[in-house]
């Protein structure tokens, strides 16, 4: 086979997979399931300014700890405040860290994968060792130990969930860059005078940018479950902005009480993290052929 016909076929990667996608997602249904579900959800989410029913903010003493009803659906919180609009506007906080973060560690983490799979040698030596120290943290602990010196605000929680995840994307970028480099095209594209660069950005990532998507959404269902979990310790976005963990922290406290509080904000993160891990299910499928029902 010659270089001119094997190239299109080597960097299809990309594009195979999308083509896939729609008839891996009609033969695994769980998969339209989680896309359908997240994309409610989401929808929800940004619309919370028009179809919010009360300002998440407005404290009403004299409705406190009301149960579910026509005027408050899901109840209110010790302050009085509508938990239904507080979940809308949390879902916003929730989806915009966990997007932001993971597109931040999906750029840095893959492009790093990349560079130490195809330089390889030292620089491969120093990026993965750097990675593995990295990696030798659990995720809540380097997330808290970021949040913690850096302070608890909006930006540094996308940093510090960013950090946690750039060695994973890291590891995944390298393995697939290790053996692409080695193809006759890429070969070609050095005997041609193409920089390392282009090499890398132009023929190799496209090969490599399906596991990552996958990974991606897989998780971003963990980087909600980390962005809640540094919100009910109180080192997330601070009061009284509304996010799912800091909602779950106040309805702790009055779980016997007003058990509305703390339950439908944890079925709200159940149901987000569920949804994307059936999506990158779905995506898993649609990148890897031995996976595939055909």
């Amino acid at each position: 086979m010659s270089i001119a016909t094997q190239t299109p076929q080597e960097r299809s990667g990309v594009r195979h997979a999308l083509t896939e996608l729609y008839h891996v997602f009609n033969t695994n249904k769980t998969s339209w399931v989680g896309l359908i579900i997240f994309l409610i959800v989401a929808v929800l989410a940004l619309l919370a300014p028009w179809i919010a029913p009360h300002d998440p903010l407005e404290q009403n003493i004299v409705d406190a700890l009301q149960p579910p009803s026509d005027t408050y659906w899901l109840g209110t919180d010790s302050f009085g405040r509508d938990v239904w609009s507080r979940i809308l506007w949390g879902g916003r906080i929730s989806l915009f860290v966990s997007v932001m973060s993971i597109g931040i560690a999906m750029v840095i983490g893959g492009a790093l994968g990349i560079i130490a799979g195809y330089k390889g040698g030292r620089i491969d030596q120093i990026i993965m060792r750097c990675m593995d120290v990295l990696l030798s943290f659990p995720t809540l602990v380097m997330g808290l130990l970021v949040v913690a010196v850096l302070g608890a605000n909006l930006t540094n929680l996308i940093i510090a969930i960013a950090l946690t995840v750039v060695p994973k994307f890291a590891r995944i970028a390298r393995a697939p860059t290790v053996a692409v480099k080695e193809q006759d095209y890429i070969e070609a594209c050095r005997a041609l005078g193409y920089s390392d660069t282009r090499i890398m950005f132009v023929h190799i990532l496209p090969n490599v940018v399906g596991e990552v998507l996958v990974l991606a959404s897989l998780w971003t269902a963990t980087a909600v479950r980390i962005e809640a979990y540094l919100s009910f310790i109180g080192l997330g976005v601070k009061p009284p902005t509304p996010t799912w963990g800091g909602m779950i922290r106040q309805g702790f406290e009055y779980i016997l009480d007003a058990p509305w509080m703390c339950i439908y904000t944890g079925l709200a993160v159940l149901i987000l993290v569920f949804s994307l891990n059936l999506l990158g299910d779905g995506l898993r499928d649609a990148i890897d052929p031995k996976l595939r029902n055909e």
